[in-house]
């Protein structure tokens, strides 16, 4: 674990200025605090875990960070992407499925983006069976941003921001809430940047 974070410290390279890739997007609308956002698709690694919420990205993190510094077939190594998205699942989910069921106790869904380029053709296979590949399609969502630590009542109280700002906009959203960090567990909590989205139809 301790020379998988050495690795990782030395690829996302944090707190240096250097810009980490995200998903490609645009900003179609602001509603305050609030960002309307088009995203092209993209490829996910991801793997569901029991939870709960406070320790599901600490789970998942070691199995999809090992599939992309090498644990695939082939030894390839891929770079680290932003965000890593966590979001509930209902227990009966299929993994090839899009994340709009409401959640039960099925657990986290958590994925790492992959470096644009990398379409599931291309992209390594997995060695761990837990590991699964997947294509986001193209989307639209609603996403607020906030800083800290994440906890229930932190994220309880920004996704009530959010809810509220596309009530008071009249836009409808559907599925469950997608929690988004964008920096390595390692980073100050007040560096940290977080998001909660929200799918719009």
């Amino acid at each position: 674990m301790r020379k998988l974070l050495s690795t990782l410290a030395r690829v996302a390279a944090p707190l240096t200025g250097q810009a980490i890739e995200e998903p490609t997007h645009e900003v179609l609308r602001r509603i305050d605090k609030v960002e309307l956002r088009q995203y092209a698709p993209y490829v996910v690694a991801e793997v569901l875990v029991t939870g709960p919420a406070d320790k599901a990205g600490n789970q998942a993190f070691p199995i999809l960070a090992g599939y992309i510094f090498g644990k695939n077939k082939g030894d390839r190594k891929l770079a680290m992407t932003a965000p890593v998205t966590q979001t509930p699942v209902p227990v009966k989910l299929e993994m090839t499925a899009p994340v709009t069921q409401t959640a039960a106790t099925g657990g986290y869904l958590v994925q790492f983006v992959l470096p644009k380029g990398v379409t599931l053709e291309s992209a390594p296979e997995p060695i761990d069976p837990r590991v699964k590949l997947r294509e986001v399609p193209a989307s639209r969502v609603a996403a607020i941003t906030f800083s800290g630590l994440w906890s229930e009542a932190n994220e309880a109280e920004h996704l009530g921001k959010l809810k509220t700002a596309l009530q008071s906009a009249g836009l409808a959203w559907t599925g469950e809430p997608v929690l988004s960090r964008y920096d390595p567990p390692w980073t100050p909590w007040f560096l940290r940047r977080n998001e909660i989205w929200l799918n719009l139809p």
